[in-house]
């Protein structure tokens, strides 16, 4: 917890406009966003008009956000981890928000079983996760035999798991939920162009060493 303390606001604030493009378009659409910080993409969702019904969940309060903002449904101060304090109603959400929440714990892979029980059949697991496999964390490790821990990006001190593409796909497909597609995070942002046009002249061979996360959707069978 004290790791998170001493993190700038500026990152628990912004709104995820990159994985907002990614949630399905849906008359009366509830949407659960773990990982909530201080609420902003919740409230950018609901006035958009994106959801009828938006619900957050962080691990701590934050003062003065967004998060007592009363456009916003609900919102639960828990740990995702645990299953008591985290507890949501099952067959609910149309889409579930997991953005750069799930480096972040002790067993993902017990948590993403967990959130697939509140979607309802045919909803959406959206998330980002970072890639270790970019190549700016490859050049510290194996040119310069560095591992060096972060404040922010793929080394972040408050990381605990490491992924691949292929890692990622793994750990979002089971018995409940498809994998429909990962993507490199530099197709949903403004500023990208230049690595759009590398990945697309090297016809995508490259693509897992230029991404800096990749977002993924998983859908509920």
């Amino acid at each position: 917890m004290d790791l998170y303390e001493e993190k700038n606001n500026q990152y628990f604030s912004h709104v995820r406009t990159d994985l907002i493009q990614l949630i399905p378009s849906k008359p009366g659409l509830k949407l659960l966003e773990v990982g909530a910080g201080g609420g902003d993409t919740l409230v950018h969702i609901k006035k958009s008009g994106i959801a009828a019904e938006v619900v957050g969940m962080e691990l701590f309060e934050i003062p003065n956000s967004n998060q007592t903002n009363p456009i916003i449904d609900r919102f639960h101060v828990a740990s995702i981890e645990d299953e008591a304090s985290s507890k949501q109603p099952e067959n609910y959400y149309d889409v579930i928000l997991c953005g750069d929440v799930l480096e972040h714990l002790h067993d993902p892979w017990t948590v993403v079983n967990r959130m697939a029980k509140w979607l309802k059949r045919d909803g959406v697991l959206i998330t980002s996760i970072p890639n270790i496999r970019i190549s700016s964390a490859l050049k510290a490790i194996y040119f310069k035999g560095d591992f060096r821990y972060t404040d922010a990006g793929t080394f972040d001190r408050t990381h605990l798991r490491f992924f691949c593409k292929k890692n990622m796909i793994e750990l979002l497909t089971t018995p409940e939920l498809t994998v429909e597609g990962a993507y490199p995070n530099f197709q949903f942002t403004t500023y990208d162009g230049m690595t759009r046009l590398k990945n697309k002249l090297t016809f995508g061979l490259f693509e897992e060493f230029m991404a800096l996360q990749f977002f993924l959707v998983a859908r509920k069978k």
